[in-house]
């Protein structure tokens, strides 16, 4: 009896497709199983491995960064890891920054809005055609 989950059976316990095991296996974040014959069979350590890089994306690393991840934790890097991950803390945080400013603005363009008479023009819309958005 053969041992291991075939790919629909990998996909099904990882809860992603099964061209996204395709995917990532071409992309080299997976390792393609030995053919032999009948079905291949990948270990269930590979049902941990998808379920990273899916947690990975989550925490807005990309598919070459997870690559990195990957390697770095195959070679026992802890250092670099937290630096890869440092980095992403500090993308997040200018996002974040990116965020509240937009936010700032919008509530702003609201409220004219809200107090701008019908013979104006929408605020909103005027700010924007005009490229007064702080970008």
């Amino acid at each position: 009896m053969a041992t291991g989950l075939t790919i629909g059976q990998l996909a099904k316990a990882a809860q992603v497709g099964v061209e996204t095991v395709r995917y990532y296996q071409r992309l080299g974040l997976i390792p393609v199983p030995a053919g032999g014959s009948g079905y291949r069979r990948y270990p269930a350590a590979v049902v941990d491995r998808l379920r990273f890089i899916r947690r990975a994306q989550g925490l807005g690393f990309s598919l070459k960064e997870i690559e990195e991840l990957l390697a770095l934790e195959d070679s026992d890097d802890r250092v670099a890891i937290r630096e890869l991950a440092r980095e992403r803390l500090q993308q997040i945080e200018s996002r974040l920054m990116d965020l509240k400013h937009m936010r700032a603005l919008l509530e702003e363009l609201v409220e004219a809005c809200e107090h701008a008479g019908r013979q104006q023009p929408c605020p909103i819309v005027s700010r924007i055609l005009a490229g007064d958005t702080g970008n």
